[in-house]
């Protein structure tokens, strides 16, 4: 079967699968086919269970009750499958009996009189309201009523139908996610049918009712996002026949992008730029710039903007949007830098580093990225005096291991280890006695101390200093040479 109880135990958890008991006899209804298996489970209520089993995963399960619907594999998905491992012998008899049915109603179908086949599509009809409303849309389409194409068309990208509990949960997304292909693949024929205006229209309205549902959605398989992409994609294609006003399209790329309710597109707006041509393209990246300007923190106008501007391959021009906002901790001035470097401009690139180390604060955290990357300049350049000058100012600013590590490093490539570590150890031994605590809560010195090496200094210096975590690292290292103090810790 490819799976056993302990894979149902695993997928389950403890508890679930112990709740199984009560549920073993209520599994009726079970039918196997190629990849999975269903059935019906009675408890409180009635709930549809479906295993789907191989692919990349063993075992997957999806059940109707409200903790599958969560996403979990349910009491009831375990007692299906143990229900499948007990009758492992007649699985392959089912599967086998279930292609025979389908190929028996294939032949059926395929036989029937095209009046026969109508009455029955038209029960059908009449029995489901959804795919009633799917037909609709597409005999619309296809007669190219765009009134019914619209009202149709919204009626299914409307998710407020399948909404339970002020959002549709994860059970009902893929079929969500349907409704959206169904009216993505009605917009496609109008296209193809010569109303490429109209999909236009009726996209971007689908696009926009989408964008501001789809925070409702519990989309964790990500199925209505690429359903919404495949929406995106038509209008795209449609506006490629269509050939709208490029600053109206603009204008709605811009208002698209910049609101609330891109999340599900993740349109981008350079993927339009043969239909916006110059004076479109143009027209949008005004917009962009006002739009910053207006909100000059705000996220989405900044990376809109900043798209815009790499695209252009403007390297000023980026460097100068990227400079009306500079961070006090010098990451604006490393992704300067490196902007500046990928574009051959090095000597800009590095004064515009160490910049970034004069323009942060000494009580402000600096980006440890700007830090290195001029530190690595340096050292490429054969400037190691100057990497070690860099690494004695930033320790005497952090006095962390990690800085007091990095000074280290340094000192030993221009061999002035000894000098700087006397220095270094004197402001340590400072702020331990002013009760400057390290990361995790006792003094650096005693942290500097243990990564030298130097046990006996940091069991001298650790009397009323080191805490519990210091003192316990110092008795592991030094069993051997202070057995007295280790037991002391221990």
């Amino acid at each position: 079967m490819g799976f056993g109880e302990d894979e149902l135990r695993t997928l389950a958890g403890a508890r679930s699968f112990e709740r199984r008991l009560g549920y073993l006899d209520a599994v009726s209804g079970l039918e196997a086919g190629e990849g999975s298996v269903t059935a019906v489970v009675h408890g409180t209520d009635v709930y549809e269970v479906e295993l789907t089993l191989g692919g990349g995963k063993r075992i997957s399960g999806w059940c109707d009750c409200p903790y599958g619907q969560e996403g979990n594999f349910c009491k009831h998905c375990v007692a299906v499958g143990l229900t499948v491992l007990r009758r492992a012998k007649t699985i392959p008899h089912q599967r086998t009996a279930a292609r025979a049915r389908a190929t028996a109603l294939e032949a059926w179908l395929t036989a029937l009189t095209r009046n026969e086949l109508l009455t029955l599509v038209r029960e059908r009809i009449a029995e489901d309201s959804r795919l009633r409303r799917r037909l609709e849309l597409r005999a619309a389409a296809a007669r190219s009523d765009i009134g019914t194409v619209q009202d149709r068309i919204l009626t299914l990208i409307d998710p407020r139908p399948l909404t339970r509990y002020g959002h549709i949960e994860y059970a009902d997304a893929p079929g969500y996610a349907q409704q959206v292909a169904e009216a993505a693949a009605a917009l496609r024929a109008l296209t193809a049918d010569g109303r490429a205006a109209e999909a236009v229209s009726l996209a971007e309205e689908a696009i926009r009712v989408m964008g501001e549902r789809y925070a409702e959605i519990d989309d964790s398989d990500g199925v209505v996002g690429q359903a919404a992409a495949a929406m995106a994609q038509i209008h795209l294609e449609a506006c490629r026949v269509a050939r709208p006003d490029p600053d109206r399209l603009a204008e709605w790329l811009v208002s698209h992008i910049l609101g609330d309710s891109n999340d599900a597109t993740d349109l981008d707006p350079l993927d339009y730029a043969d239909t916006l041509g110059p004076s479109g393209l143009a027209r949008l990246r005004q917009l962009a710039a006002e739009a910053q300007q207006r909100e000059p923190t705000g996220w989405a106008e900044r990376y809109l903007m900043e798209h815009l501007v790499k695209a252009e391959g403007n390297i000023d021009a980026l460097i100068a949007l990227y400079a009306q906002d500079l961070n006090p901790s010098g990451a604006t001035h490393v992704r300067i830098a490196e902007a500046l470097e990928s574009a051959g401009r090095a000597d800009e690139a590095l004064a515009w580093a160490e910049r970034g180390l004069r323009d942060c604060p000494a009580h402000t955290h600096i980006d440890g990225r700007v830090v290195d990357y001029v530190c690595a300049r340096y050292a490429a350049a054969g400037r190691p005096a100057d990497v070690l000058g860099v690494r004695r100012d930033r320790f005497h600013i952090e006095r962390s291991l990690a800085a007091y590590q990095r000074l280290r490093s340094a000192a030993l490539a221009t061999e002035r280890w000894e000098p700087e570590r006397v220095a270094a150890l004197a402001a340590l031994r400072e702020d331990a006695h002013r009760e400057r605590g390290g990361r995790y809560g006792g003094p650096v010195l005693i942290d500097a101390l243990i990564d030298d090496g130097d046990v006996d200094t940091a069991w001298r210096e650790a009397a009323g200093l080191a805490d519990d975590r210091q003192q316990e690292q110092l008795a592991d290292l030094s069993r051997q040479t202070h057995p007295a103090e280790a037991l002391d810790v221990y």
